[in-house]
């Protein structure tokens, strides 16, 4: 093994693999529609792989693109790895995403000191509104808006990468 190879190896342990890139996140349904006054960004992706154990998503977003892989979650904290990719690549993988892809349309809402990102899905998860904060620890206090629904952090019918396998409207 050369020198250069030895130094990519990692020992990933219990104890060492929440130190590297990690998400926490929440995630609820939505009331009302004050959220929709931010204005939206079309958001199309589709997943590579979208076994719960790891998922690999390619999305675009305007004129940038990303390839995201996750680890599964453990409680709201999970690894997340997120990438830059040249357009042109992200719609060739597109086409080798398993269907459908999803598309949304994404506000974001600053407010009680977190953002929100409010997802609207279109297609065949049309009718289905979540509400995501990223946050620093799974125990940060934040406030509540009061478009805020009901907490479906836990929920996998909720998963992006499930909704490709039972989208919305056939719930």
């Amino acid at each position: 093994m050369t020198d250069r190879a030895q130094s990519c190896r990692l020992e990933l342990t219990i104890e060492n693999q929440w130190d590297m890139a990690r998400e926490i996140e929440r995630k609820f349904l939505i009331k009302g529609s004050v959220w929709r006054l931010a204005g939206a960004t079309r958001l199309r992706q589709g997943y590579l792989s979208s076994v719960q154990e790891r998922t690999v998503r390619v999305r675009t977003v305007g004129d940038h693109a990303y390839l995201t892989i996750k680890g599964i979650a453990v409680g709201a904290t999970r690894l997340e790895f997120e990438y830059e990719i040249p357009c042109e690549d992200a719609k060739e993988l597109l086409n080798l995403c398993e269907m459908p892809l999803i598309e949304k349309d994404r506000y974001r809402v600053e407010e009680g000191g977190v953002v929100w990102e409010i997802d609207e899905f279109l297609g065949e998860n049309r009718g289905l509104i979540v509400a995501e904060v990223e946050l620093e620890s799974e125990d940060q206090p934040f406030a509540k808006p009061d478009w805020l629904g009901e907490e479906v952090t836990g929920d996998p019918r909720y998963f992006n990468s499930n909704l490709i396998k039972k989208p919305y409207t056939e719930w």
